[in-house]
């Protein structure tokens, strides 16, 4: 037979339990009150605040200054104006009419034409010439006429020179060098002929070659006939 327990027993027993909890927990408040600690607040002395000093502020004390009136110049003189009485003469200028009468003749001088000057253009290189001298025989264009001049000018010089000369002369073996420089007019005449050679015979001979040349069409710059200087260097050789 199972024997069963007394409820109020039971009760009994918490009771007890109860009680040693709630002594722990009063002597827990105790012992955290007794450890607090409190702090007096302290206040600072702040000073007087001096509302006075910010409200009381200097005002200058301004005096008006009355604006200066110019002061307005006396007005000028009146000239003294001069009575002149009627029986005085007064001159009268006359203006005469520079229109002229029908009936009028009038006086043309006479118009003197001036002649403008012609443009004179100084001589022209041979090198720079628009339009060279035309030897007799040549055509072409401007290029062609310019290189057909100078091979004319070298075979008349071969043709007409005297190759025993440079022998008979005794000069020393070698090529020697002659220049010759002349000019074409405007007429196309070969005039100012010079020679620069190592002996004064050859010069001579290079002058009579130049002078043997055919007269040509002269050279033009700008559409006009102008002088064209030429020079021409020769070779020779002396055995």
């Amino acid at each position: 037979m199972e024997i069963k327990k007394n409820p109020k027993a039971n009760l009994e027993n918490y009771s007890k339990l109860f009680m040693q909890l709630g002594l722990v927990l009063a002597l827990f408040v105790t012992y955290v009150a007794i450890e607090k600690k409190t702090f007096d607040r302290q206040f600072g002395d702040l000073g007087d605040v001096s509302m006075n000093a910010d409200l009381e502020e200097e005002i200058p004390i301004t005096e008006r200054i009355e604006p200066e009136i110019p002061k307005t110049p006396p007005p000028p003189t009146p000239e003294k104006i001069e009575v002149v009485e009627d029986e005085k003469e007064v001159e009268e200028t006359v203006i005469e009419s520079t229109e002229t009468d029908e009936t009028e003749a009038v006086e043309v001088e006479e118009i003197v034409e001036v002649e403008e000057a012609e443009e004179v253009i100084e001589d022209v290189p041979f090198t720079i010439i628009e339009d060279v001298p035309v030897f007799p025989g040549c055509t072409g264009n401007k290029a062609e006429l310019k290189d057909c001049f100078n091979k004319q000018m070298q075979r008349h010089f071969g043709k007409k020179f005297d190759t025993d000369l440079p022998n008979e002369l005794g000069l020393s073996p070698g090529r020697k060098r002659i220049i010759m420089l002349f000019k074409i007019d405007r007429t196309g005449n070969i005039v100012d002929i010079r020679a620069k050679a190592p002996h004064p015979r050859l010069q001579n001979e290079a002058i009579r070659i130049i002078k043997l040349l055919p007269r040509m069409k002269p050279g033009r710059q700008r559409g006009k006939p102008v002088g064209v200087k030429y020079t021409l260097p020769m070779r020779i050789d002396v055995e």
